[in-house]
């Protein structure tokens, strides 16, 4: 049997590569949709987060005002 030709292995290296260049094109294609939906979930935690702080400060501004015991003593 003849060795592999230069060409030859050229091609071959040149199909491996293909491969290879096709399993990346997948990878990002699938590391993008999760970072899009990262992103949308954060941004939905964000917002969650933000109405929260709104009800809290709401109540807060409801709760009466509670002498301190210091007032008291005097």
């Amino acid at each position: 049997m003849a060795p592999p030709s230069s060409l030859d292995q050229i091609s071959e290296r040149v199909e491996r590569l293909l491969v290879r260049h096709a399993e990346l094109q997948r990878t990002n294609a699938l590391l993008s949709q999760q970072v899009l939906t990262l992103t949308q979930e954060r941004d939905s935690l964000k917002s969650r987060l933000q109405t929260v702080r709104h009800r809290m400060d709401s109540l807060l501004e409801r709760l009466p005002d509670i002498p301190d015991s210091k007032d008291d003593a005097s």
